[in-house]
């Protein structure tokens, strides 16, 4: 009698739930499935002994393969820095260093822009030993990321996942270079907290437990297919604070990577609005309310007569309620390109077609300081 049998493996440290169906025959009230089929659906080996008339199985190692997939894609950078380790400038060097992720043979590397700005001298390791110098960076302090260039092939570049796949409770890695350079590819493993975290920072973050030391900023936040879903950038360090790190979701670390490839600089768009949100926003309660303009920034807003103390419901249909919305959803957008707005103006609701400034071309936008550097 021949029939399907399905299975569901439940999640265990260092194994992902997974699901699978596979042939199977019933006899005499007993199920038989094909042995490499069960061994391909559970993710281990196995080996039929004719001696014994037994089959071996051992259960999939998945933490320490996807930790020896990555690793090669994983560098150290290490460099002089006129700051002291409590942030205090000083006149004598003092060394800091970070971590990297290869992301073409040809020698580019993704890290965080606080791990490259201001290192003087510095120097990439790779995981065979070799050494060699940043030859140019491009860096965006707004994202944290940046892109570095060290005259190297054959280097073996990461997968980056799809950030729609990414889910909560999910098994990650995280592969870096803590505390001492001594350390480099230190692994430690967590899971996935939270989505979309609007924390200090200008578009979303990915919320570990996965354990980020100093050292670790830049590195790769793996999944269990070896897959980079994050690029680690802060924790939260306090007394009563723990296993609270952050990462760069891999759309925005693309998003980033593409501009600088594409432009030599980031191009972003800008509304050209200073802009105010609710208090529960703020806070961080769930919300729509709407955010309040305080400030017309650039000749674009202004034409498009927007003015101070209007409020804005969404842009180009979609409802916004917080900067990070809006920062988040002109990733998709290019300066010059037009989005209508609804908002209300003197007590009426109205639609209003604005011209995307570029941001780094908006006054008082102090913020904006993306930099490239040659020949370091």
């Amino acid at each position: 009698m021949a029939a399907v049998l399905s299975i569901s493996v439940a999640a265990t440290a260092g194994a992902a739930e997974s699901s699978s169906s596979m042939q199977a025959k019933v006899v005499d009230g007993q199920v038989y499935v094909n042995s490499k089929d069960l061994v391909k659906a559970l993710g281990g080996t196995g080996q039929y002994d004719a001696k014994s008339g037994t089959f071996h199985y051992k259960g999939s190692e998945a933490i320490p393969k996807v930790i020896e997939k990555v690793s090669p894609s994983v560098v150290g950078i290490i460099g002089k820095s006129t700051e002291s380790q409590d942030g205090v400038t000083s006149d004598r060097y003092n060394l800091a260093h970070g971590t990297g992720v290869i992301i073409r043979s040809n020698g580019w590397i993704v890290t965080n822009a606080h791990v490259v700005d201001g290192l003087i001298d510095p120097l990439v390791v790779t995981t065979d030993g070799n050494t060699y110098k940043i030859t140019k960076t491009y860096s965006d302090p707004l994202s944290d990321i940046a892109l570095i260039k060290i005259n190297a092939k054959s280097l073996k570049p990461a997968t980056f996942a799809k950030a729609s796949q990414t889910t909560v409770g999910e098994t990650v890695i995280a592969i870096g270079t803590p505390i001492s350079f001594s350390l480099r590819n230190s692994a430690t493993v967590g899971v996935i907290s939270g989505l979309n975290r609007g924390v200090e920072a200008t578009y979303r973050l990915i919320q570990t437990d996965t354990a980020i030391n100093p050292g670790n900023s830049g590195g790769p936040l793996v999944n269990l297919k070896g897959e980079v879903v994050g690029i680690n950038s802060m924790k939260f360090s306090a007394v009563g604070i723990e296993s609270m790190g952050f990462s760069i979701p891999v759309d925005t670390v693309q998003y980033i990577i593409n501009q600088f490839f594409e432009y030599g600089k980031i191009k972003r768009a800008s509304l050209g609005l200073q802009l105010e949100e609710s208090w529960s926003a703020i806070v961080g309660l769930p919300t729509d309310d709407p955010l309040t303009i305080t400030g017309v920034l650039s000749a674009q807003a202004k034409k498009a007569k927007i003015k101070e103390g209007d409020v804005l419901y969404s842009v180009a249909g979609t409802r916004v309620s917080s900067v990070v919305d809006i920062n988040e959803l002109l990733k998709t957008y290019v300066p010059g390109q037009k989005v209508k707005l609804l908002m209300q103006t003197d007590g009426d609701i109205v639609t209003r077609t604005v011209v995307l400034a570029d941001r780094a071309d908006i006054q008082g936008d102090e913020d904006e300081q993306f930099t490239v550097d040659e020949d370091q």
